[in-house]
């Protein structure tokens, strides 16, 4: 069956009723919204859950790492297993797996449980996210599909604002395995609703065939090798032996998991869904996102506090800039395309904003004033949100409905994955040019050395250490010159930044050009 249209296929399941389509979306926006704030909101735990486990450095990053590395890994899986087990299984089993994992994060008395609970709660995660998504998907159609997923992607931008600081409430209030505890509890609520939710999925059966056993190990197995090597990359080097090494493991697993996709009757992955360009396109959108805005979103509060001298409850309020529109946006989207404006346009326009505010960040400054920068932040967050959810929905509406599980599986793949490698590119290359621009000018400050320890403290911002480390005689001066070369840093990175969306603008254009999507958006 050709996948460059749904006029073929079968329509979707429509629920029996108003109240069982609403219980089903109350149910996926809440799992949804979890599973975003646990990746912003786990990191503000870290220092007490390091204190209280008596961790070392590398074990509790994996705190974060084991979650976002097994969300990489098993989002395309669930999703191809939702399609053969039926939707509202699969998210009912992720959802399970969740809410079990955060609870034995909860009561987790070593960093070591906590990691592989971590892990798990990230398996449970990608169900989330790729059953959500397809039950959605199935549920809604029309006008009503749109409005569906804009709350999606609305939903899942206000998770993960506000994930840090409901996180910071907890850890302050109750203490870090109440960060946990939260989750095991929404989701138990989610659990409830699945009664609901299969009585609106009547002919939800799946497709009966069995699990692609082969082509989900070797898929998981690149993938591991894929996120581990970027993970890692920023600590063992890019051009070390063992992250090359794991780059190339993982070229070489995913060409043998083509050839073994290709040869499959029931492929974990239908590789002719990728031969749908307007699909590819689409599911391009979330990675330009993820350069555009996701690295801002996670480096900028940093440069707030670090070169702009400005305390963490300032950084917070000067992120709803950049956060608010994200709240906004998906929502104003689907009203838009309602109201007959191209979906396709505003996309488009996301991808622009992504671009131009990219572009007018470089105004910030370590003296600027925020009214300065508050147009481009706004500007950078309406690229992210004009596109949230309207995207989703776009890019499934092309695919058979048979085959939505594994095409949500691959486009959240695609946006997990790219997030995680543009937030490591980005902060390798902002370390190696603050490093280059603080050995260019420490020899300008007596008594000042050891430029690469300086340039690790402060590319972590603490300018503080980097200044006792340097010795230098001025410590006014120095940290001044520390702030000075962060800021210069971080203005080449959003330049980088910036020519980055350009290119996947240009690709994203080029694989939607020609066809007609459905209803002609």
């Amino acid at each position: 069956m050709s996948t460059q249209t749904t006029s073929s296929a079968a329509p979707p399941v429509q629920a029996e009723g108003q109240p069982g389509r609403t219980l089903t979306l109350a149910a996926v926006l809440l799992a949804v919204f979890v599973v975003p704030m646990s990746i912003s909101g786990t990191a503000v735990a870290l220092p007490d859950i390091g204190a209280d486990t008596q961790a070392g450095l590398a074990p509790l990053q994996w705190v974060v790492n084991a979650f976002n590395v097994a969300f990489a890994c098993f989002t395309l899986v669930w999703g191809s297993i939702a399609d053969i087990v039926g939707r509202v299984k699969a998210f009912a089993a992720g959802a399970a797996v969740y809410a079990v994992a955060s609870l034995a994060s909860a009561l987790a008395t070593n960093v070591l449980w906590l990691d592989g609970a971590r892990a798990l709660a990230g398996i449970g995660g990608a169900a989330i996210f790729s059953c959500g998504a397809a039950l959605i998907a199935t549920v809604f159609d029309g006008p009503a599909r749109a409005k569906a997923f804009a709350l999606f992607g609305t939903v899942a931008g206000v998770g993960v604002a506000i994930g840090p600081s409901l996180a910071g409430v907890l850890v302050q209030g109750l203490g870090w395995r109440w960060v946990f505890a939260v989750h095991a509890v929404a989701l138990l609520l989610v659990l409830l609703a699945v009664p609901a939710i299969a009585k609106a999925m009547s002919a939800d059966g799946g497709s009966g065939t069995g699990i692609d056993v082969p082509g989900s190990a070797l898929f998981v197995l690149a993938m591991v090798l894929l996120t581990t090597a970027i993970v890692q990359g920023s600590q063992w080097g890019w051009g070390s032996p063992g992250v090359l090494g794991l780059f190339a493991g993982a070229v070489v697993v995913l060409a043998v998991f083509a050839v073994v996709e290709n040869r499959r009757e029931h492929p974990m992955l239908d590789l002719s869904v990728l031969r749908n360009r307007r699909f590819v396109g689409l599911c391009l959108v979330p990675v330009a996102a993820s350069f555009g805005f996701v690295t801002v979103l996670t480096y900028l509060p940093s440069y707030l506090t670090a070169a702009t001298g400005r305390d963490t409850g300032a950084a917070g309020l000067i992120m709803l800039l950049l956060t608010a529109p994200v709240l906004i946006c998906p929502m104003l989207a689907a009203k838009l395309v309602t109201l007959g404006v191209s979906a396709l346009t505003l996309i488009y326009v996301s991808l622009a904003c992504l671009v131009v505010g990219d572009l007018a960040l470089t105004l910030f400054s370590p003296d600027v004033k925020i009214l300065v920068v508050a147009l481009p932040m706004l500007v950078t967050g309406a690229g992210m949100g004009l596109s949230a959810g309207l995207v989703d929905g776009q890019a499934l509406e092309l695919i058979d409905p048979a085959k939505a599980g594994m095409a949500a599986g691959f486009l959240n793949t695609l946006r997990l994955g790219s997030e995680a490698i543009a937030v490591a590119v980005y902060g390798s290359v902002l370390a190696t040019v603050l490093g280059t621009r603080i050995e260019d000018g420490i020899g300008d400050h007596p008594g000042a050395a050891q430029a690469d320890q300086v340039a690790d403290q402060a590319a972590g911002g603490d300018f503080a250490r980097a200044t006792e480390l340097s010795g230098a005689v001025d410590t006014e001066a120095f940290t001044h010159f520390l702030a000075q070369s962060y800021d210069s840093a971080f203005r080449t990175v959003l330049w980088g930044l910036a020519a980055v969306c350009v290119v996947l603008c240009a690709v994203i254009a080029t694989l939607l050009r020609g066809g007609t999507a459905k209803n002609g958006t």
